[in-house]
């Protein structure tokens, strides 16, 4: 256990940085919360928490938490960086700014990227609380997927820490690099996983909409579906029929383009967390 730390939460008022805060303001370390906007400060103020100003709030932290939407990462670092402590680190909580070359950096400021994995769907959920608890950091347990490129085995520790801390209850704390945690959100769960929760909402729209099936059995029948067609694919439970097999063949036909595994390649990407974050193109 790592001793009391001075943590800094930069936006401290938005929607994660007052899921993170309402985990690390229940531990005995130091930790500042700093908010821009008002409606943030109330948020803030109404939890029982201080607003502390961001110069005030960063300039002594061992940990530098930017809990600010993506497109924001690169002027909020602009202005937070330069005023850090030396071997301070610095917690972002997704990867597109960090893979774009977005944060401002210094060689002697360490940089964390790390992303809840949020409760697994195979989760045994034991309480009325964890099965409310879908999004994670307040009963269920989830894993994170982190990402230090330093190599610094001291900074990664007390990072983990902290992971484990603010995302809590966390099972395990994965590392890879920061371009891997980038195939990972957007690539694989937004792009791919996202969207294809999307689909099956406008798929069950379609049925009671279209062929007049009433809601609650359309939902029962997809619902209990998705568990069986997710087990069945990523856990191996159990094989799925002759004629399943061939009405999915027809869906994939149908619906999946054939060069869909091209969001995989480095362009695809660069492509993609370009439009996530609203720039002409990423720089490395």
């Amino acid at each position: 256990m790592t001793e009391n730390l001075t943590i800094a939460v930069i936006g401290a008022g938005g929607k994660m940085g007052m899921r993170v805060s309402n985990n690390l303001a229940r531990t005995s370390h130091t930790v500042f919360y700093s908010e821009n906007s008002e409606p943030g400060q109330v948020r803030v103020k109404d939890a029982g928490r201080e607003v502390t100003d961001t110069a005030e709030a960063v300039k002594d932290a061992q940990v530098v938490i930017l809990a600010v939407p993506d497109i924001a990462l690169g002027p909020v670092s602009a202005q937070v960086v330069p005023q850090l402590k030396s071997g301070a680190i610095v917690l972002t909580l997704d990867p597109a700014a960090a893979y774009a070359g977005l944060l401002t950096k210094r060689d002697d400021v360490e940089f964390v990227v790390a992303h809840p994995c949020h409760p697994s769907v195979f989760l045994q959920r034991k309480t009325p609380e964890e099965v409310a608890d879908t999004f994670g950091g307040i009963a269920a347990a989830q894993d994170v997927v982190a990402a230090i490129e330093s190599g610094n085995e001291a900074a990664q520790a007390v990072a983990a820490e902290v992971i484990r801390t603010m995302y809590a209850p966390v099972v395990d704390v994965h590392w890879v690099t920061v371009k891997q945690l980038a195939y990972l959100e957007p690539t694989l769960v937004e792009t791919v996983a996202c969207m294809v929760g999307a689909l099956l909402k406008a798929a069950l729209e379609e049925t009671v909409n279209t062929v007049g099936v009433p809601e609650p059995a359309a939902r029962a029948m997809l619902l209990g579906h998705v568990q069986v067609a997710l087990a069945n694919t990523l856990k191996g439970d159990n094989p799925f029929s002759d004629a399943c097999l061939i009405a999915m063949d027809y869906g994939r036909e149908t619906i999946v383009k054939d060069d869909w595994k091209k969001i995989f390649n480095d362009g695809e990407l660069d492509a993609v967390i370009a439009k996530m974050l609203h720039l002409d193109k990423v720089q490395h």
